[in-house]
């Protein structure tokens, strides 16, 4: 005896064992099933003793043939032998059996399994179901795997069945599966409950296999999300094309030679995927030779199954078997690796394995007839593993999402950290540039003279505003940028522009119009730097694109109330335009209206798209009216707090001094500068003023050199060697000493103020810096500290 008749003589022997075993199982003897008497409370399997005629196809009849063999039915040709030979599975035969019932019996309905591969059933003489189309011969004989039901006529006593069987496609031949008899409401709801089960699991298997495959297609192209995808989506057909064949049902006319290639294909194509998926899931912890090994296995086997007949490439089965053992083995053992080692998600597709090999493990006992098929159990062992393998890779995502993130943030870091040394090394020597121009320009040059500083002075000007705007985006896309709230004179920073711009203007041969609605007596409450920078911004911008005609500048007040005042700020140009389609995209970083902007016309890229979200950022917004050829007109409009000040005319202290001005006379000031250059600018514009300049070259010397009772103020650059500005600031603090420190640096303010507040600098100064800002900046802590 075999091991599986010895395992099944023992499952039989335990059930015979069992309370009322006997009467909820009855048995056909010599051919004769009596159900005379049965409630029919339970369904009832027509197993037991049938008369069996191989090679015969018998004409059904009234009576019983009361010849042949009697067989434990059902079972498969191939597990049983005549006169000491085993059958194929190619062949046909006869099965006989009466069933005997009472006249009152309940309405009764038959449940009738597919066969290998076709069968005939002819119930009281009548061909009563039909599944395929059998034959003595393989001509003629067409296969077709369907479960099928059949009502039995009320006041039926006896039922004669002569079911033929016929195989010629498939290894296996004859009936695996019982026919079921049972009450007509009850028999079909298992069916029903299977089909449901069915249907429900392949519909989450595909419906997962395309979310992850979307996943991987739009946005995370991680090999192991389209593996698990396309796993999902091919192994969605063992569900509902293996096993209990829904998909027939659902699909009658479906070819069986199809179907049973696809359910190869299935089996051995989802394998090879599910290795794979393990591998590119922890490459670090798999074995590629195992992998390799196993996919060429399995692409051996599909190309088996799709160009061999049913016959040769079903045998592929039981080799296959091994394999999947191996890998039921083999994936465990990776998962176990990749928890030990901490992997993302490991714990979660260790659980998932225990949940498939329980899944198998059914399966397997079920192929071998083990075990009968446990469809809620094995629902729910795949509804645990798909769910738990979900998790894995939600957490994968989730993991590498993270890491992105982490990354971004880093390069966010380096990337301001950059910036900021990009500008500190270009803003000094534009400090010396800028400064030096401004010093040979109050010295009466030559025309010729004067025209080449401009020209030196504008172009050191627009690098100088090329790094600001690059350095003012990286702010505002960092949410780092802040506004003031103070006092301004709008009207006078127009001013300022249009005068500052009347040169660029000039030299284009266009108008530079200003026009300032009367009506705005009050200083506004805002932030004078960022509006004169969104202002010149826009009007620099008009002046670029105009070849003729003129740029406007109209501030004009649309309403006000004693406390607030609604402006409208409007730039038209008579330029080239711009064309609809392309209104936008100006608007977005780094673009222009054309590729070819850029080269004709110079820029960025990046004034436009600061200047709106500036403007976005105080819940304003910058508007555009435009056409091709006729120019183009920015707007916004901005509701300001109004001042109790009226506009005055400048102070002395807005003023640069002139030639003959020594308004810093008497007044000695310690600069602490290690670049030659910027102290030649610096102690060219202080000394111009009439101030007394001592030079420190770092900050320990400037600890050393400095008089309280003699320096009423210390400009300290920051970055030095020896001893850097805010180390030296400290020691001047820790000594009790309050003069007035500003600190003269290339980096920008927000990068520096708080440590500089905690070293006890007072102020900063920006390089490269204007003289009437350096100017305005050493009174207004000179006359503090007076």
């Amino acid at each position: 005896m075999n091991l599986r008749k010895y395992i099944l003589s023992i499952l039989w022997i335990f059930c015979a064992l069992s309370p009322g075993f006997a009467a909820q199982k009855p048995l056909a003897r010599k051919g004769v099933l009596d159900l005379r008497g049965n409630s029919f409370s339970t369904n009832i399997e027509l197993k037991g003793q049938w008369r069996f005629y191989w090679k015969e196809l018998l004409k059904p009849s009234q009576e019983l043939q009361q010849k042949g063999r009697m067989v434990d039915f059902p079972f498969r040709w191939t597990d049983y032998q005549i006169n000491g030979k085993t059958l194929p599975s190619f062949g046909y035969a006869s099965y006989e059996l009466q069933v005997l019932l009472d006249k009152n019996a309940p309405a009764l309905r038959l449940q009738m399994p597919d066969v290998y591969s076709a069968y005939h059933l002819y119930i009281n003489g009548e061909l009563a179901l039909q599944d395929g189309t059998v034959s003595e011969q393989a001509k003629g004989f067409i296969p077709h795997w369907e479960v099928k039901f059949l009502n039995i006529k009320p006041g039926t006593d006896t039922l004669n069945f002569m079911l033929q069987i016929a195989n010629f496609a498939h290894k296996k031949g004859g009936m695996t599966s019982s026919m079921v008899l049972g009450d007509k409401n009850k028999v079909g709801l298992e069916r029903r409950r299977i089909e449901a089960i069915d249907l429900l699991l392949t519909g989450c298997l595909i419906m997962g296999g395309f979310f992850f495959l979307g996943l991987y297609l739009l946005g995370n192209r991680d090999k192991a999300i389209l593996l698990f995808s396309l796993y999902s989506i091919v192994y969605s057909y063992r569900i509902i094309g293996t096993d209990n064949y829904v998909l027939h049902t659902l699909i009658p006319d479906v070819s069986w030679y199809l179907t049973l290639r696809l359910e190869y294909l299935s089996l051995f194509l989802g394998i090879c995927l599910f290795g794979l998926y393990t591998k590119a899931l922890y490459p670090e912890d798999s074995s590629k030779w195992f992998s390799n090994s196993v996919t060429a296995i399995c692409l051996s086997f599909c190309t088996a199954t799709l160009l061999l007949p049913p016959l040769y490439f079903t045998q592929l089965i039981n080799p296959f078997l091994l394999v999947t053992v191996l890998c039921l083995v083999y994936i465990p053992y990776v998962y176990t690796k990749a928890y030990k080692k901490g992997r993302p998600g490991a714990v979660y597709a260790l659980a998932s394995c225990i949940a498939l090999m329980s899944v198998f493990a059914i399966s397997l006992l079920n192929y071998y007839l083990l075990l009968p098929k446990l469809q809620l159990t094995s629902f729910l062992g795949y509804v645990a593993f798909f769910f738990l393998q979900s998790l894995v890779l939600s957490h994968r995502v989730s993991f590498q999402l993270k890491k992105a993130r982490e990354e971004a943030e880093l390069g966010l870091i380096a990337k301001s950290e950059f910036l900021s040394t990009m500008s500190h090394e270009i803003r000094t020597p534009l400090n010396a540039v800028i400064g030096m121009s401004h010093l040979l320009l109050q010295k009466n040059p030559r025309e010729d003279q004067r025209k080449e500083l401009d020209v030196m002075l504008f172009s050191a000007n627009n690098l100088l505003a090329i790094v600001n705007d690059i350095l003012d985006y990286n702010k505002i896309e960092a949410g780092k940028i802040t506004f003031e709230h103070i006092e301004m004179d709008l009207a006078s920073i127009a001013r300022n522009i249009v005068s500052g711009l009347q040169s660029a203007a000039q030299d284009r041969n266009i108008e530079l119009r200003l026009h300032i609605d009367p009506n705005l007596k009050h200083k506004l409450m805002g932030d004078p730097t960022r509006t004169s920078q969104i202002i010149t911004n826009l009007v620099h911008n008009a002046i670029k694109f105009t070849l003729e005609g003129y740029v406007a500048l109209n501030i004009c007040l649309r309403e006000q109330t004693d406390t607030h005042a609604k402006l409208s700020v409007e730039v038209k140009d008579t330029g080239i335009g711009i064309s609809p389609e392309k209104q936008k995209l100006i608007f977005e970083r780094f673009t222009q209206a054309d590729s070819s902007t850029s080269r004709g016309f110079g820029g960025t890229g990046l004034g436009l798209a600061i200047c709106k979200k500036l403007l976005e950022l105080q819940q304003s917004s910058l508007q555009l009216v435009s056409e091709p050829g006729k120019g183009a007109n920015f707007f916004f409009i901005q509701e300001f707090e109004k001042s109790t000040k009226t506009v005055e005319q400048q102070t002395m202290e807005n003023k640069t001094p002139g030639e003959a001005d020594k308004p810093f006379t008497g007044i000695s000031i310690l600069l602490v500068e290690d670049n030659a250059m910027n102290v030649l600018v610096a102690q060219n514009f202080l000394q111009r003023w009439g101030a007394k300049v001592d030079v420190a070259v770092n900050g320990m010397e400037a600890v050393e050199k400095l008089m309280p009772e003699k320096h009423r103020l210390i400009l300290m650059d920051l970055n030095m060697p020896v001893m850097d500005g805010y180390e030296a600031a400290v020691k001047i603090r820790k000594l009790g000493i309050r003069t007035p420190i500003l600190a003269l640096t290339a980096n920008l303010p927000h990068e520096i103020e708080e440590r500089a507040l905690r070293s006890g600098i007072n102020d900063i100064v920006v390089k490269p810096f204007l003289p009437d800002e350096l100017y305005r900046k050493v009174l207004h802590h000179i006359n503090i500290a007076e």
